[in-house]
């Protein structure tokens, strides 16, 4: 006496047979397109000023660099400094306690 088998269980090996034969999905990028190596060793000629925005040249964004570095650091106002604490302090009692209501 035979086993009675599923009627799906014919239609098993068929479909793994025929997903088996199929082609490889090709996932290398187009030729077109630049490799990520080839990018990062591209030398940028222009830039863009992280005070503004304004388009500049290599030159003066190196100077600009240099002024931001030697430049005095800006001073917040007390009740300005006062505040970021305060959200500081806020954000770390969130953390050991998430449910406070604040």
């Amino acid at each position: 006496m035979r086993p009675k088998f599923p009627s799906g269980f014919a239609v098993a090996p068929a479909l793994m047979l025929a997903l088996a034969g199929a082609e490889p999905a090709l996932s290398l990028p187009p030729a077109s397109d630049v490799p990520e190596e080839v990018l990062r060793t591209e030398i940028f000629t222009s830039a863009r000023s992280p005070v503004n925005g304004k388009p500049l040249t290599a030159a003066e964004y190196a100077e600009l660099q240099a002024q931001l570095l030697t430049g005095p650091t800006p001073r917040l106002n007390a009740d300005v400094r006062q505040l970021i604490f305060l959200l500081r302090v806020r954000k770390l009692i969130r953390t050991v306690v998430p449910f406070a209501p604040f």
